[in-house]
């Protein structure tokens, strides 16, 4: 490299005016590139003394130019030689070696090799930077070699962005559309260039600025052109001497600048989270901000995104009736208040739910509600039932501004109507619930024949918090899933060994509406009701948006849900569904240690290694109570089948079937066309109600800020030893991260 560095080919005449009309320096993407030469040569982002040095170091590579010129010019005759030598030097791939030979045949003086050592040292950063041009273009308009590029290279002095920023070039007699144009410009200019800069007067006609570090003479004037709203540069005075900011903040880095900054990303992903805005930023910009900063740039941004929440709650009506149109059968209501017409309820429920609901999913539906994180208070309110496949099936939901007693009196009212309309003989159900009062009332009131069972796991977390035990929780556990009186009477003495306290607080539960050897209904195995658990990601999704676009977004998941399911069930090749697939083969795996004596056509004794079992084949019953509370045939069921030459399938309930799971997922739901293209509607037949003359208004309760931090009185401070601030950059004592100024 260096017998390169010898030969080079370069005029001293041409470097000579590019150094003085130019100034050499490297961008972020460590390309080099020439801006016009002003004042003196400062490199803006780096100290006054650094500014010093990297002059020097300029002027120490001109004078190595000029004693190479006169052995260049008696050497032409081996140009093609040192060509073939620097296009060698360029196939390197990202390295670059700094030792020097012992065969080295070229005459490189020692003057030479000290000048590369010395600007090797100057700064660590330096060979990463050459790292980097390695695979760059050579400056357009100079012959210079890589070594010499590795000599004029100024130190890295400050960790920012490596990527290239767009060009912010000031120049006089520049044009904006108007005032807030010419701002933002001017602020991006500041944020690219790295410098921070003070308003000193901004009105309807005029905006001058200047630049925020003391002693600095650069200042700029803009104002506007008569007759037209239209903004120019008029004057712009003296050049940086300040060497730009020396932290990672920036002063002109606002809210608005982040909302700006980071529009097309949260366009494409709307659920980017503060902290990979903060990143993006920090990559692009070179700049840190606070968490705070990025979520309101977020917020401000994603409400000119999604719209009003007031207008959304306007056309509530209109959007029932888009429902109902383009999905006929379905149920879509909402009611306001007959006082001030603000929203009370919504409830919604597809034809293509209660169709496979009725038609094809088991007795079974869990009650839940959740939270929305939304502009106004609201609760959603969630029926679900449950395919053959044990999966929630998404039944009827609703949102209340309100919950009590009556809401939960409503919704459940509505729940039964549907359920009532569309069939004949009402189901046998079963109510999987929490033991909220409201909704044990409610299902008391509309469901008076159905059985309704607890959650196990809301009472789970009541046992948990008077019993910090994870023993005594897991022991809990067990005896919910204990099919017999005898298995649970031993869960409870295990429980009662540990705390006698624990096992009276179950013994006063009412564990028959939770115990699964005592429950009346069949819950197929299903011990809890956490439905918004299971669809948590899709209420994640909505929460927090205007309410149409909320109810869109549930609606567009339970479309894609239904067709996917619909989709994966005509793959399947078994006549049951995977999940009692694989019951019903363990079951047969376990049935042949067994041996089955015969009573009469439908009663079987069933000895195992540890007990003896009766079964009844007729009546669908073991002594377990397996096959009657799962409706799958249990172990000892399938060995007495196989003794008596059954087929085990035709045992099973219908609804673990393939052809059973495919009815429930039968039905479509369909689109609802956008906003744009409702149109007024004629009274609708049902309810007798023209949806143009309801008027909805947003609810009278806006959701409550958070908590406020508890303000300390100073008596209360005095004699406390206040915290010592610490940076996480350098760590020393004092400042923050944002303010350093330690160099990287």
């Amino acid at each position: 490299m260096m017998a390169g560095n010898h030969d080079i080919s370069f005029r001293q005449e041409q470097f000579m005016e590019a150094r003085q009309n130019t100034e050499l320096f490297t961008t972020h993407d460590y390309n080099f590139a020439l801006e016009p030469l002003h004042e003196t040569n400062l490199q803006i982002g780096v100290s006054r003394e650094q500014n010093e040095v990297w002059n020097h170091n300029q002027e120490q590579a001109l004078t190595l130019q000029n004693s190479r010129t006169h052995s260049e010019e008696q050497d032409l005759e081996g140009k093609d030689e040192v060509d073939s030598q620097e296009n060698q030097n360029e196939s390197y791939d990202h390295t670059f070696d700094l030792t020097f030979p012992d065969n080295d045949d070229s005459e490189t003086s020692e003057n030479d090799k000290l000048a590369l050592i010395v600007s090797q040292d100057l700064n660590d950063n330096l060979q990463l930077a050459v790292g980097h041009c390695m695979n760059r273009d050579p400056i357009p308009g100079l012959n210079i070699s890589l070594s010499q590029q590795l000599e004029l290279a100024p130190p890295i002095i400050q960790c920012r962005s490596l990527q290239t920023a767009p060009e912010h070039n000031l120049v006089v007699g520049m044009e904006f559309s108007d005032v807030l144009a010419c701002r933002r410009a001017l602020r991006d200019a500041a944020i690219a260039l790295r410098f921070e800069m003070q308003t000193v007067k901004s009105d309807k006609t005029r905006f001058t600025a200047k630049c925020n570090s003391e002693g600095c003479p650069w200042r700029i004037h803009c104002a506007k052109l008569p007759g037209v709203p239209t903004f120019t540069i008029r004057t712009i005075h003296g050049s940086h001497t300040c060497g730009g900011i020396s932290h990672l903040g920036h002063h002109q880095a606002s809210v608005q600048w982040v909302a700006e900054a980071v529009t097309e990303r949260l366009k494409v992903n709307p659920h980017c989270k503060p902290k990979e805005i903060l990143e993006e930023i920090h990559q692009v910009h070179g700049i840190t901000l606070s968490y705070k900063q990025a979520w309101r740039g977020k917020e401000r941004i994603m409400a000119a995104v999604r719209g009003s929440y007031e207008e959304d709650y306007r056309l509530l009506p209109r959007y029932c009736d888009q429902i109902r149109r383009t999905n006929p059968g379905s149920v879509a209501v909402v009611h306001g208040s007959p006082v001030d017409g603000s929203f009370q309820q919504l409830f919604i429920s597809f034809q293509a739910s209660i169709c496979g609901f009725l038609n094809a999913c088991r007795p079974l539906i869990g009650l839940d509600r959740t939270v929305l994180k939304s502009k106004y208070v609201g609760t959603l309110l969630l029926a679900t039932g449950f395919d053959g496949d044990g999966a929630v099936f998404p039944l009827a939901f609703a949102l209340i501004s309100e919950e009590n007693d009556s809401s939960w009196q409503w919704f459940l009212s509505e729940l039964r109507k549907l359920l009532e309309v569309n069939s004949e003989n009402m189901p046998k159900l079963t109510i999987l619930s929490s033991r909220d009062q409201s909704i044990v009332d409610g299902v008391d009131t509309n469901f008076p024949t159905a059985f309704h069972g607890l959650c196990v796991h809301g009472l789970t977390e009541s046992f948990r918090s008077q019993f910090n035990n994870s023993i005594l929780v897991n022991l809990f556990w067990e005896a919910a899933k204990c099919l017999t009186d005898y298995e649970f009477g031993g869960k409870i003495d295990e429980i009662e060994q540990i705390s006698p306290e624990a096992a009276l607080w179950i013994r006063n539960s009412q564990h028959s509406r939770w115990a699964t050897y005592c429950f009346e209904g069949t819950r197929f195995g299903h011990l809890t009701a956490n439905v918004s658990e299971s669809l948590n990601s899709w209420i994640q999704d909505a929460s927090g948006l205007p309410i149409i676009q909320m109810m869109e977004s549930i609606r567009r998941q339970l479309m894609t849900l239904f067709n996917e399911r619909r989709e994966t069930s005509m793959q399947w090749s078994t006549m049951l569904v995977p999940s009692a697939e694989r019951h019903v083969l363990e079951a047969i795996e376990e049935s042949r240690l067994y041996q089955v004596h015969k009573a009469n056509e439908a009663q079987f004794e069933v000895m195992t290694s540890e007990a003896k079992w009766i079964v009844d084949i007729r009546c669908r019953t073991c002594m377990c109570r397996g096959w009657e509370l799962y409706g799958l045939p249990c172990s000892h069921a399938v060995a007495a089948l196989f003794f008596c030459g059954q087929n085990v399938y035709r045992f099973t309930e219908s609804y673990f079937t393939v052809a059973n799971y495919r009815r429930t997922y039968a039905e479509t739901i369909h689109p609802v066309p956008d906003k744009t293209e409702w149109k007024t509607t004629e009274p609708d037949r049902e309810s007798g109600e023209d949806s143009e003359k309801i008027v909805i208004r947003p609810p009278s309760v806006l959701r409550q800020p958070p908590r406020p931090r508890k303000r300390r009185s100073q008596g209360e401070d005095r004699g406390r030893q206040k915290r010592v601030v610490r940076c996480s950059r350098c760590n020393q004592a004092g400042h923050f991260r944002t303010t350093c100024t330690a160099p990287t």
